[in-house]
């Protein structure tokens, strides 16, 4: 009997520690920080000797990290060259990294349709099709399948790929709306429009697409040559976690990016309410900040550093243009709003 009211006593006892416990306002265990995002500035497009470059891939890497560039994908059309080695000779931890890439290059009814596949695991051959929209979807497909992230190269080169034509392939995020070779038509002409155009197209039409800038570099032993396809014409600036292949393209696939050809931006912020872009700016330079919705209309324009705008729901999208004053221009990607919301790129 002693031994049983000694048991209930220590089980009362242990009831009252629970009770305790579970009404304690005692601080818990926050938790773990989130890292802190970096800024690495990359190009996704360029060529070397394995294709139609003038230039070995040693040549081509060591160029880009000569000239400031975190991370490069190397991109010769159908030839997926290893970067084992050359990240042995010229990668360094958070401070450069060459990426494993390919062109993929089809065409149909002699329209060049080019795919580029990043962090690609094997080759990924042209897959054809019956359509413009069939060809660029099977190869899209066929880069998911080896674990890349596709995107759609130059639309404008051949006049190959329409609005409508791109809007309709699924599961593809990235669009170049500008490639710094030479005869990409960028700008659109004799009725057919500009890459910003399409964008705005597209994004007007509820699907949701990020812009890139590339070089699509082939020459670099002319530097002089501005008639021929050079090196440092267009790249991406990408905000991630760490300096790796993952880190960098999941934040390029959820638009956390900008595209340049020149303009530096020190800070980018967004959420429902506004827009706040920050320049870095070259004291001789000027610059205007665009604010832009649905169906290409300029919602605002500033000249304030940082600039700032206020989002009122009614946008359909909103996307920065930031000009500088001797031609630069950089791009942030496209917030989309209200009963715009972005379709699946599925």
């Amino acid at each position: 009997m002693r031994n049983s009211y000694a048991a209930l006593f220590v089980s009362f006892l242990l009831f009252l520690v629970w009770v305790g416990m579970e009404g304690s306002t005692a601080p818990q265990p926050s938790p773990p920080p989130k890292p802190r995002l970096k800024w690495y500035k990359g190009n996704t497009h360029t060529h070397t000797l394995n294709s139609d470059g003038d230039s070995t891939p040693d040549e081509v890497v060591r160029w880009y990290r000569e000239h400031g560039y975190h991370f490069l994908v190397l991109t010769d059309h159908n030839f997926l060259t290893h970067v084992d080695g050359l990240n042995a000779l010229h990668g360094a931890d958070e401070k450069f990294l060459v990426i494993r890439g390919e062109e993929v290059s089809d065409q149909f009814g002699g329209k060049p349709l080019h795919i580029n596949g990043l962090h690609l695991k094997r080759l990924v051959k042209p897959q054809g099709g019956s359509s413009v929209v069939e060809t660029l979807q099977r190869n899209v497909d066929a880069i998911r399948k080896e674990s890349g992230v596709p995107h759609i190269n130059h639309p404008n080169f051949g006049w190959a790929i329409t609005a409508d034509e791109l809007r309709q392939v699924r599961n593809n995020k990235l669009f170049e709306i500008y490639n710094g070779h030479p005869h990409v038509n960028n700008q659109g002409g004799g009725g057919v429009p500009g890459l910003e155009a399409v964008w705005d197209a597209i994004l007007s039409s509820g699907k949701l697409l990020y812009g890139i800038a590339v070089d699509d570099a082939h020459v670099f032993k002319r530097p002089w040559d501005r008639g021929a396809a050079r090196p440092g014409q267009g790249w991406v600036v990408v905000r991630a976690e760490r300096l790796s292949p993952d880190a960098l393209l999941d934040a390029m696939e959820r638009g956390d990016f900008y595209a340049s050809t020149g303009v530096e931006l020190a800070d980018y912020r967004a959420d429902d309410k506004s827009i706040t872009i920050t320049i870095r700016e070259v004291p001789s330079s000027k610059y205007r900040v665009r604010f832009i919705g649905r169906g290409g209309r300029i919602l605002s324009e500033a000249v304030t550093n940082p600039a700032v705008y206020r989002i009122t729901g009614e946008e359909g999208y909103v996307r920065a243009k930031i000009l500088e004053s001797n031609g630069s221009v950089a791009w942030t990607q496209p917030i989309m709003l209200g009963k715009a919301e972005a379709q699946e790129a599925r």
